[in-house]
Protein backbone atom coordinates (compact mmCIF):
# COMPACT_ATOMS: atom_id res chain seq x y z
CA UNK A 1 0.00 0.00 0.00
CA UNK A 2 1.47 3.30 -1.12
CA UNK A 3 1.12 6.39 1.06
CA UNK A 4 0.72 9.65 -0.79
CA UNK A 5 2.17 12.77 0.82
CA UNK A 6 0.95 16.21 -0.03
CA UNK A 7 3.32 19.17 0.13
CA UNK A 8 2.64 21.49 3.02
CA UNK A 9 2.25 25.21 2.28
CA UNK A 10 5.24 27.24 3.39
CA UNK A 11 4.96 28.96 6.72
CA UNK A 12 4.49 32.70 6.53
CA UNK A 13 7.76 34.50 7.06
CA UNK A 14 8.34 36.37 10.23
CA UNK A 15 9.46 39.94 10.39
CA UNK A 16 9.00 42.36 7.50
CA UNK A 17 7.28 39.80 5.26
CA UNK A 18 4.62 39.07 7.88
CA UNK A 19 3.62 42.74 8.03
CA UNK A 20 2.67 42.80 4.37
CA UNK A 21 0.18 39.91 4.88
CA UNK A 22 -1.76 41.73 7.59
CA UNK A 23 -5.17 43.09 6.66
CA UNK A 24 -5.84 46.80 6.14
CA UNK A 25 -8.17 46.77 9.15
CA UNK A 26 -5.36 45.51 11.36
CA UNK A 27 -2.99 48.21 10.13
CA UNK A 28 -5.69 50.85 10.62
CA UNK A 29 -6.25 49.74 14.21
CA UNK A 30 -2.51 49.64 14.81
CA UNK A 31 -2.09 53.20 13.54
CA UNK A 32 -5.03 54.34 15.66
CA UNK A 33 -3.55 52.84 18.82
CA UNK A 34 -0.20 54.39 17.96
CA UNK A 35 -1.91 57.78 17.69
CA UNK A 36 -3.64 57.24 21.05
CA UNK A 37 -0.32 56.39 22.67
CA UNK A 38 1.40 59.44 21.17
CA UNK A 39 -1.38 61.88 22.09
CA UNK A 40 -2.43 60.81 25.60
CA UNK A 41 0.20 58.46 27.04
CA UNK A 42 3.67 59.55 25.91
CA UNK A 43 4.88 62.46 28.06
CA UNK A 44 1.37 62.95 29.41
CA UNK A 45 2.55 65.00 32.40
CA UNK A 46 5.29 66.94 30.60
CA UNK A 47 5.58 70.60 31.59
CA UNK A 48 3.97 72.77 28.91
CA UNK A 49 3.06 76.22 30.27
CA UNK A 50 0.28 78.12 28.57
CA UNK A 51 1.88 80.85 26.41
CA UNK A 52 0.89 84.47 26.70
CA UNK A 53 -1.62 85.99 24.34
CA UNK A 54 -0.24 87.83 21.34
CA UNK A 55 -0.79 91.58 21.40
CA UNK A 56 -0.49 92.27 17.68
CA UNK A 57 -4.13 91.52 16.92
CA UNK A 58 -6.43 94.10 15.30
CA UNK A 59 -8.17 94.90 18.61
CA UNK A 60 -5.52 94.38 21.29
CA UNK A 61 -2.86 96.49 19.58
CA UNK A 62 -5.16 99.54 19.79
CA UNK A 63 -5.40 99.31 23.59
CA UNK A 64 -3.26 101.46 25.91
CA UNK A 65 0.09 100.03 26.93
CA UNK A 66 -1.08 98.97 30.42
CA UNK A 67 -4.19 97.22 29.12
CA UNK A 68 -2.22 95.66 26.30
CA UNK A 69 0.25 94.23 28.83
CA UNK A 70 -2.62 92.86 30.92
CA UNK A 71 -4.21 91.33 27.82
CA UNK A 72 -1.21 89.01 27.51
CA UNK A 73 -2.51 87.10 30.56
CA UNK A 74 -6.14 86.97 29.44
CA UNK A 75 -6.08 83.18 28.72
CA UNK A 76 -4.69 82.52 32.20
CA UNK A 77 -7.39 84.71 33.75
CA UNK A 78 -10.14 82.87 31.85
CA UNK A 79 -8.86 79.49 33.04
CA UNK A 80 -8.65 80.81 36.58
CA UNK A 81 -12.25 82.05 36.41
CA UNK A 82 -13.43 78.65 35.17
CA UNK A 83 -11.53 77.01 38.04
CA UNK A 84 -13.42 79.25 40.50
CA UNK A 85 -16.71 78.23 38.91
CA UNK A 86 -15.78 74.55 39.21
CA UNK A 87 -14.72 75.16 42.83
CA UNK A 88 -18.04 76.79 43.66
CA UNK A 89 -20.08 74.08 41.93
CA UNK A 90 -18.13 71.33 43.66
CA UNK A 91 -18.41 73.02 47.04
CA UNK A 92 -22.16 73.44 46.73
CA UNK A 93 -22.73 69.81 45.82
CA UNK A 94 -20.35 68.64 48.56
CA UNK A 95 -22.05 70.86 51.17
CA UNK A 96 -25.43 69.40 50.32
CA UNK A 97 -24.12 65.87 50.75
CA UNK A 98 -21.56 65.77 53.54
CA UNK A 99 -20.87 69.09 55.28
CA UNK A 100 -18.21 71.75 55.16
CA UNK A 101 -15.12 69.54 54.95
CA UNK A 102 -16.61 67.46 52.18
CA UNK A 103 -17.65 70.63 50.33
CA UNK A 104 -14.16 72.14 50.59
CA UNK A 105 -12.43 68.96 49.47
CA UNK A 106 -14.85 68.42 46.58
CA UNK A 107 -14.44 72.00 45.41
CA UNK A 108 -10.62 71.79 45.49
CA UNK A 109 -10.66 68.50 43.61
CA UNK A 110 -12.87 70.01 40.90
CA UNK A 111 -10.69 73.14 40.55
CA UNK A 112 -7.35 71.33 40.49
CA UNK A 113 -7.64 69.73 36.99
CA UNK A 114 -8.76 73.04 35.48
CA UNK A 115 -5.72 74.82 36.91
CA UNK A 116 -3.49 71.94 35.74
CA UNK A 117 -4.35 72.77 32.11
CA UNK A 118 -2.12 75.85 32.50
CA UNK A 119 1.03 73.74 32.85
CA UNK A 120 0.26 70.08 32.03
CA UNK A 121 -2.71 69.91 29.65
CA UNK A 122 -2.75 66.16 28.84
CA UNK A 123 -2.12 65.27 32.47
CA UNK A 124 -5.04 67.51 33.43
CA UNK A 125 -7.35 65.31 31.34
CA UNK A 126 -6.31 62.17 33.20
CA UNK A 127 -6.59 64.04 36.50
CA UNK A 128 -10.11 65.13 35.62
CA UNK A 129 -11.14 61.55 34.84
CA UNK A 130 -9.65 60.43 38.16
CA UNK A 131 -11.38 63.19 40.13
CA UNK A 132 -14.83 62.31 38.74
CA UNK A 133 -15.36 59.03 40.69
CA UNK A 134 -13.62 60.48 43.77
CA UNK A 135 -16.10 63.35 43.99
CA UNK A 136 -18.96 60.88 43.52
CA UNK A 137 -17.70 58.79 46.44
CA UNK A 138 -17.23 61.88 48.64
CA UNK A 139 -20.84 62.83 47.98
CA UNK A 140 -21.97 59.34 48.94
CA UNK A 141 -23.60 58.70 45.58
CA UNK A 142 -26.05 61.54 46.19
CA UNK A 143 -27.06 63.61 43.19
CA UNK A 144 -26.13 63.24 39.55
CA UNK A 145 -24.24 60.22 38.30
CA UNK A 146 -21.47 59.78 37.22
CA UNK A 147 -20.57 63.50 37.06
CA UNK A 148 -21.42 65.66 40.04
CA UNK A 149 -22.08 69.34 39.17
CA UNK A 150 -18.52 70.38 40.02
CA UNK A 151 -17.00 67.40 38.21
CA UNK A 152 -19.25 68.06 35.21
CA UNK A 153 -18.02 71.66 34.96
CA UNK A 154 -14.43 70.58 35.59
CA UNK A 155 -14.33 67.84 32.97
CA UNK A 156 -16.08 69.90 30.30
CA UNK A 157 -13.70 72.82 30.87
CA UNK A 158 -10.65 70.52 30.82
CA UNK A 159 -11.75 68.91 27.55
CA UNK A 160 -12.21 72.30 25.92
CA UNK A 161 -8.95 73.86 27.12
CA UNK A 162 -6.86 70.78 26.30
CA UNK A 163 -8.45 70.58 22.83
CA UNK A 164 -7.52 74.22 22.22
CA UNK A 165 -3.95 73.59 23.33
CA UNK A 166 -3.43 70.36 21.35
CA UNK A 167 -4.99 69.22 18.06
CA UNK A 168 -8.24 67.69 16.73
CA UNK A 169 -6.98 64.11 16.95
CA UNK A 170 -6.27 64.52 20.66
CA UNK A 171 -9.75 65.96 21.15
CA UNK A 172 -11.28 62.93 19.45
CA UNK A 173 -9.36 60.54 21.69
CA UNK A 174 -10.36 62.44 24.85
CA UNK A 175 -14.02 62.30 23.86
CA UNK A 176 -13.73 58.58 23.10
CA UNK A 177 -12.19 57.84 26.51
CA UNK A 178 -14.86 59.98 28.15
CA UNK A 179 -17.52 57.91 26.40
CA UNK A 180 -15.83 54.69 27.56
CA UNK A 181 -15.81 55.95 31.14
CA UNK A 182 -19.46 56.97 30.90
CA UNK A 183 -20.41 53.54 29.56
CA UNK A 184 -18.56 51.72 32.35
CA UNK A 185 -19.97 54.03 35.02
CA UNK A 186 -23.54 53.54 33.82
CA UNK A 187 -23.47 49.82 33.06
CA UNK A 188 -21.05 48.44 35.67
CA UNK A 189 -21.32 50.81 38.63
CA UNK A 190 -24.66 52.49 38.00
CA UNK A 191 -27.96 51.33 39.37
CA UNK A 192 -31.64 51.73 38.57
CA UNK A 193 -32.04 54.47 41.16
CA UNK A 194 -29.36 56.75 39.75
CA UNK A 195 -30.04 59.53 37.31
CA UNK A 196 -27.25 59.39 34.72
CA UNK A 197 -25.97 62.55 33.07
CA UNK A 198 -23.62 60.76 30.67
CA UNK A 199 -25.70 61.76 27.63
CA UNK A 200 -25.64 65.50 28.46
CA UNK A 201 -21.87 65.27 29.06
CA UNK A 202 -21.19 63.47 25.79
CA UNK A 203 -23.45 65.74 23.72
CA UNK A 204 -22.17 68.97 25.29
CA UNK A 205 -18.53 67.94 25.08
CA UNK A 206 -18.97 66.75 21.49
CA UNK A 207 -20.34 70.15 20.48
CA UNK A 208 -17.55 71.98 22.31
CA UNK A 209 -14.81 69.78 20.85
CA UNK A 210 -16.33 70.04 17.38
CA UNK A 211 -16.25 73.85 17.59
CA UNK A 212 -12.63 73.77 18.78
CA UNK A 213 -11.65 71.30 16.02
CA UNK A 214 -13.25 73.51 13.37
CA UNK A 215 -11.33 76.46 14.79
CA UNK A 216 -8.09 74.45 14.59
CA UNK A 217 -8.78 73.44 10.99
CA UNK A 218 -9.64 77.00 10.00
CA UNK A 219 -6.51 78.34 11.68
CA UNK A 220 -4.33 75.75 9.95
CA UNK A 221 -5.92 76.58 6.62
CA UNK A 222 -5.28 80.30 7.17
CA UNK A 223 -1.63 79.60 7.99
CA UNK A 224 -1.26 77.49 4.86
CA UNK A 225 -2.92 80.19 2.76
CA UNK A 226 -0.62 82.82 4.28
CA UNK A 227 2.43 80.67 3.57
CA UNK A 228 1.23 80.08 0.02
CA UNK A 229 0.63 83.79 -0.48
CA UNK A 230 4.15 84.49 0.77
CA UNK A 231 5.58 81.98 -1.67
CA UNK A 232 3.45 83.41 -4.47
CA UNK A 233 4.58 86.95 -3.68
CA UNK A 234 8.20 85.78 -3.66
CA UNK A 235 7.77 84.05 -7.00
CA UNK A 236 6.03 87.12 -8.42
CA UNK A 237 8.92 89.29 -7.23
CA UNK A 238 11.44 86.94 -8.83
CA UNK A 239 9.46 86.93 -12.07
CA UNK A 240 9.34 90.73 -12.04
CA UNK A 241 13.10 90.87 -11.52
CA UNK A 242 13.68 88.46 -14.39
CA UNK A 243 11.44 90.54 -16.63
CA UNK A 244 13.32 93.70 -15.67
CA UNK A 245 16.65 92.00 -16.28
CA UNK A 246 15.43 90.78 -19.66
CA UNK A 247 14.34 94.30 -20.57
CA UNK A 248 17.71 95.71 -19.51
CA UNK A 249 19.52 93.02 -21.50
CA UNK A 250 17.44 93.76 -24.57
CA UNK A 251 18.08 97.52 -24.35
CA UNK A 252 21.77 96.97 -23.70
CA UNK A 253 22.05 94.66 -26.68
CA UNK A 254 20.18 97.06 -28.95
CA UNK A 255 22.38 100.00 -27.97
CA UNK A 256 25.86 98.56 -27.46
CA UNK A 257 25.85 95.59 -29.83
CA UNK A 258 24.66 97.72 -32.73
CA UNK A 259 27.40 100.30 -32.34
CA UNK A 260 30.09 97.67 -31.78
CA UNK A 261 28.97 95.86 -34.92
CA UNK A 262 29.19 99.10 -36.88
CA UNK A 263 32.70 99.71 -35.51
CA UNK A 264 33.80 96.20 -36.55
CA UNK A 265 32.36 96.57 -40.06
CA UNK A 266 33.85 100.02 -40.59
CA UNK A 267 37.24 98.90 -39.31
CA UNK A 268 37.23 96.01 -41.76
CA UNK A 269 36.18 98.19 -44.72
CA UNK A 270 38.31 101.25 -43.91
CA UNK A 271 41.61 100.02 -45.49
CA UNK A 272 39.89 99.48 -48.84
CA UNK A 273 38.77 103.09 -48.95
CA UNK A 274 42.31 104.44 -48.80
CA UNK A 275 44.64 104.06 -51.73
CA UNK A 276 47.88 102.30 -50.74
CA UNK A 277 47.31 102.45 -46.92
CA UNK A 278 50.47 102.09 -44.83
CA UNK A 279 50.93 98.75 -43.01
CA UNK A 280 50.65 100.46 -39.62
CA UNK A 281 47.17 101.73 -40.53
CA UNK A 282 46.06 98.29 -41.70
CA UNK A 283 47.28 96.70 -38.45
CA UNK A 284 45.49 99.38 -36.44
CA UNK A 285 42.19 98.66 -38.22
CA UNK A 286 42.69 94.92 -37.76
CA UNK A 287 43.23 95.48 -34.05
CA UNK A 288 40.10 97.65 -33.84
CA UNK A 289 38.02 94.98 -35.55
CA UNK A 290 39.38 92.19 -33.34
CA UNK A 291 38.66 94.21 -30.21
CA UNK A 292 35.13 94.96 -31.41
CA UNK A 293 34.44 91.30 -32.16
CA UNK A 294 35.85 90.26 -28.76
CA UNK A 295 33.70 92.88 -27.06
CA UNK A 296 30.61 91.54 -28.85
CA UNK A 297 31.43 88.00 -27.72
CA UNK A 298 31.82 89.11 -24.10
CA UNK A 299 28.64 91.17 -24.36
CA UNK A 300 26.60 88.18 -25.53
CA UNK A 301 27.98 86.06 -22.70
CA UNK A 302 27.16 88.68 -20.08
CA UNK A 303 23.70 89.25 -21.54
CA UNK A 304 23.06 85.53 -21.23
CA UNK A 305 23.74 85.79 -17.49
CA UNK A 306 21.42 88.78 -17.19
CA UNK A 307 18.60 87.20 -19.20
CA UNK A 308 18.31 83.91 -17.31
CA UNK A 309 18.82 83.12 -13.64
CA UNK A 310 19.71 79.51 -14.41
CA UNK A 311 22.13 80.49 -17.18
CA UNK A 312 24.85 77.94 -17.79
CA UNK A 313 28.36 79.06 -18.60
CA UNK A 314 29.45 78.55 -22.20
CA UNK A 315 31.68 75.64 -23.11
CA UNK A 316 34.44 77.97 -24.33
CA UNK A 317 37.34 78.13 -21.83
CA UNK A 318 37.68 81.29 -19.75
CA UNK A 319 40.92 83.27 -20.06
CA UNK A 320 43.71 82.55 -17.59
CA UNK A 321 47.15 83.95 -16.89
CA UNK A 322 48.46 81.79 -19.73
CA UNK A 323 46.55 84.07 -22.11
CA UNK A 324 48.15 87.19 -20.68
CA UNK A 325 50.76 87.47 -23.44
CA UNK A 326 48.06 87.71 -26.11
CA UNK A 327 46.40 90.48 -24.08
CA UNK A 328 49.67 92.39 -23.85
CA UNK A 329 50.22 92.10 -27.60
CA UNK A 330 46.77 93.53 -28.15
CA UNK A 331 47.46 96.40 -25.77
CA UNK A 332 50.81 97.17 -27.43
CA UNK A 333 49.11 97.34 -30.81
CA UNK A 334 46.75 99.91 -29.30
CA UNK A 335 49.76 102.13 -28.43
CA UNK A 336 50.61 101.26 -24.82
CA UNK A 337 54.15 100.14 -24.10
CA UNK A 338 53.79 97.42 -21.49
CA UNK A 339 56.33 95.14 -19.81
CA UNK A 340 55.55 91.89 -18.01
CA UNK A 341 57.59 90.52 -15.11
CA UNK A 342 56.89 87.12 -13.52
CA UNK A 343 58.48 86.13 -10.23
CA UNK A 344 58.24 82.91 -8.27
CA UNK A 345 57.54 79.36 -9.42
CA UNK A 346 54.83 79.42 -12.06
CA UNK A 347 52.10 76.92 -11.19
CA UNK A 348 48.48 76.26 -11.99
CA UNK A 349 46.03 78.08 -9.72
CA UNK A 350 42.28 77.66 -9.21
CA UNK A 351 40.20 78.79 -12.15
CA UNK A 352 38.55 81.60 -10.22
CA UNK A 353 41.92 83.06 -9.21
CA UNK A 354 43.30 82.78 -12.75
CA UNK A 355 40.24 84.42 -14.30
CA UNK A 356 40.08 87.22 -11.71
CA UNK A 357 43.78 87.99 -12.09
CA UNK A 358 43.42 88.13 -15.89
CA UNK A 359 40.38 90.46 -15.66
CA UNK A 360 42.13 92.73 -13.17
CA UNK A 361 45.16 93.12 -15.46
CA UNK A 362 42.86 93.66 -18.42
CA UNK A 363 40.88 96.38 -16.65
CA UNK A 364 44.02 98.05 -15.28
CA UNK A 365 45.61 98.24 -18.75
CA UNK A 366 42.35 99.54 -20.21
CA UNK A 367 42.37 102.30 -17.60
CA UNK A 368 45.95 103.11 -18.58
CA UNK A 369 44.94 103.38 -22.23
CA UNK A 370 42.06 105.69 -21.41
CA UNK A 371 43.60 107.92 -18.76
CA UNK A 372 47.31 107.88 -19.72
CA UNK A 373 47.57 107.37 -23.50
CA UNK A 374 51.14 106.99 -24.66
CA UNK A 375 52.46 106.09 -21.20
CA UNK A 376 54.48 103.04 -20.27
CA UNK A 377 53.04 100.29 -18.09
CA UNK A 378 54.44 97.40 -16.13
CA UNK A 379 52.65 94.18 -15.16
CA UNK A 380 54.13 92.14 -12.31
CA UNK A 381 52.86 88.65 -11.52
CA UNK A 382 54.24 87.13 -8.33
CA UNK A 383 53.68 83.48 -7.40
CA UNK A 384 54.21 83.43 -3.66
CA UNK A 385 53.49 80.94 -0.92
CA UNK A 386 49.82 81.16 -0.08
CA UNK A 387 48.60 83.18 -3.01
CA UNK A 388 49.17 85.29 -6.10
CA UNK A 389 50.36 88.87 -6.26
CA UNK A 390 49.40 91.16 -9.15
CA UNK A 391 50.75 94.67 -9.63
CA UNK A 392 49.99 96.96 -12.58
CA UNK A 393 51.61 100.38 -12.63
CA UNK A 394 51.74 102.98 -15.38
CA UNK A 395 53.65 106.20 -15.68
CA UNK A 396 52.22 109.62 -16.47
CA UNK A 397 50.99 110.45 -19.95
CA UNK A 398 53.66 112.25 -22.03
CA UNK A 399 53.25 115.94 -22.73
CA UNK A 400 52.28 116.91 -25.33
CA UNK A 401 50.29 113.89 -26.50
CA UNK A 402 48.41 113.47 -29.77
CA UNK A 403 45.77 111.28 -28.07
CA UNK A 404 43.67 112.94 -25.41
CA UNK A 405 42.62 111.03 -22.26
CA UNK A 406 39.07 109.72 -22.39
CA UNK A 407 36.91 109.55 -19.26
CA UNK A 408 35.64 106.11 -18.24
CA UNK A 409 32.38 105.04 -16.65
CA UNK A 410 33.97 104.91 -13.18
CA UNK A 411 33.18 101.24 -12.57
CA UNK A 412 36.59 99.72 -13.35
CA UNK A 413 38.10 100.04 -9.87
CA UNK A 414 34.79 99.01 -8.30
CA UNK A 415 34.66 95.86 -10.43
CA UNK A 416 38.20 94.95 -9.50
CA UNK A 417 37.46 95.40 -5.80
CA UNK A 418 34.40 93.18 -6.10
CA UNK A 419 36.47 90.40 -7.67
CA UNK A 420 39.12 90.69 -4.97
CA UNK A 421 36.52 90.72 -2.19
CA UNK A 422 34.83 87.65 -3.64
CA UNK A 423 38.14 85.76 -3.28
CA UNK A 424 38.90 87.21 0.22
CA UNK A 425 41.88 89.09 -1.18
CA UNK A 426 43.39 92.53 -0.65
CA UNK A 427 43.69 95.44 -3.05
CA UNK A 428 45.17 98.92 -3.06
CA UNK A 429 44.81 101.49 -5.82
CA UNK A 430 46.10 105.03 -6.03
CA UNK A 431 48.41 107.51 -7.77
CA UNK A 432 52.17 107.16 -7.63
CA UNK A 433 54.72 109.83 -6.76
CA UNK A 434 55.69 110.42 -10.41
CA UNK A 435 52.10 111.11 -11.51
CA UNK A 436 51.21 107.61 -12.62
CA UNK A 437 48.82 105.09 -11.15
CA UNK A 438 49.33 101.78 -9.35
CA UNK A 439 47.05 98.83 -8.63
CA UNK A 440 48.31 96.11 -6.27
CA UNK A 441 46.30 92.96 -5.56
CA UNK A 442 46.90 89.84 -3.50
CA UNK A 443 44.65 86.81 -4.07
CA UNK A 444 45.00 84.07 -1.44
CA UNK A 445 45.12 80.43 -2.50
CA UNK A 446 44.42 77.58 -0.09
CA UNK A 447 47.35 75.31 0.66
CA UNK A 448 45.33 72.23 -0.38
CA UNK A 449 44.78 73.70 -3.81
CA UNK A 450 48.45 74.42 -4.15
CA UNK A 451 49.34 70.91 -3.17
CA UNK A 452 46.84 69.47 -5.60
CA UNK A 453 48.25 71.56 -8.38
Amino acid sequence: MTETTHPQPPAPPSGAGAKTSRSPEYRLAQNALRGLRQDLFEDAFVYRPLPRRRTDGPVVRRLPARLRSAAEHLPHAVVGAIALIALSAGALSGDSAGGDMSALLTGLLCALPVLATLVRPVGAFWLSLAVTPVTAVLNGGWGDWPWMPGAFTCHLAVLTVVAIRTRPRTAAWMWFLTAVYAFLADVVFGGPYYYTNSAPMLVTSAIALLVVSVWHIRRTAEQEVTAQQTVTAHERSRRTQLEERTTIARELHDVVAHHMSVVAIQAEAAPYRVENPPPELERAFVTIRENAVAALTELRRILGVVRAEDYEAPDAPQPTLADLDALLVNVRDAGLEVEKVVTGAVRELPQGVELSAYRIVQEALSNSLRHAPGANARVEIGYVLGGLGVRVVNGPAPEPSLVKPSPGAGHGITGMRERVTMLNGEMTAGPTDDGGYEIAVFLPVAASNEGDA
